[in-house]
């Protein structure tokens, strides 16, 4: 269960009145691979799935879906259980002495351990500047695919407690929205799906609805994906790793109006 409804109090119009509200559920989820607990997040309880994979392709333990070898959701006891193939090796020396860094809540995303594991995944992969360089999206088609992941995140629309991340097509076709009160979370899950759909991320943009900070960005520079883009504010962080990676970053897109911090030789006109 990820909602509940609950009864409140509202004031509208200089009048007090009894209603119904629907309200979303933080649950706290563990993540164990190869029978050991990786991490704790906290989340939405929802594709739960695409969050597992997800998230460990973002700390780099996997590269890709064919390196699972079985993944299950316990929805009862809140567990991912996932099985790797016997040639991944599972290098967490730097939580060792941090025990903190297990648990990642809604609020303000990964900590700096997290944060060095990728940057360390990044480094093995020699990604120090993003490549796909003839990719590129119009103005155009960047603005109605940010309203078009508005119009699809339905628990934002009914709740107003929740985050939406998206991926489109070159030309603009949704492919996949999916939801999660972490703004993380949500890009965790949507690239999740896309490995799990053999998508190449290369040739896809993402949009989100929650503010460009490092840890996000870290996750689309990891995915390869060239284009982020947000109806929110970017962070000194998020703008930094941008221009450092080679990653197109945009703010504020709002009607026909957006902010492009890193890269624009991505957008035209």
């Amino acid at each position: 269960m990820f909602k509940r409804v609950v009864d409140i109090t509202r004031f509208h119009k200089n009048s007090m009145e009894k209603v119904k509200d629907t309200i979303l559920i933080e649950t706290p989820i563990d993540i164990i691979v190869n029978g050991e607990p990786l991490v704790n997040i906290v989340c939405l309880a929802k594709d739960l799935k695409y969050l597992g994979i997800g998230f460990l392709y973002s700390i780099g333990i996997i590269n890709s879906f064919t390196d699972i070898e079985d993944l299950s959701v316990d929805e009862i006891d809140n567990k991912i259980y996932i099985q790797l193939k016997k040639n991944i090796e599972v290098d967490l020396e730097l939580l060792q002495n941090n025990p903190v860094s297990r648990v990642i809540d809604t609020s303000c995303g990964i900590s700096s351990p997290w944060r060095n594991i990728i940057k360390k995944s990044l480094d093995n992969q020699n990604l120090r500047y993003q490549k796909n360089e003839n990719f590129s999206v119009s103005v155009e088609i960047i603005s109605k695919a940010v309203l078009e992941m508005q119009k699809s995140t339905p628990l934002f629309k009914e709740t107003g407690g929740c985050h939406g991340a998206a991926i489109f097509k070159q030309t603009g076709n949704l492919v996949a929205v999916l939801e999660d009160i972490g703004r993380h979370n949500a890009i965790d899950k949507i690239i999740g799906y896309a490995l799990s759909k053999n998508i190449d991320m290369s040739h896809i943009f993402l949009t989100t609805t929650g503010r460009l900070t490092g840890d996000s960005v870290l996750k689309a520079i990891r995915a390869k994906i060239p284009i982020l883009a947000s109806l929110s504010a970017a962070i000194e962080s998020g703008v930094r790793l941008a221009f450092g990676y080679g990653l197109t970053l945009i703010g504020f897109v709002r009607g026909k109006k957006m902010n492009i911090y890193t890269h624009s030789h991505r957008v035209h006109v």
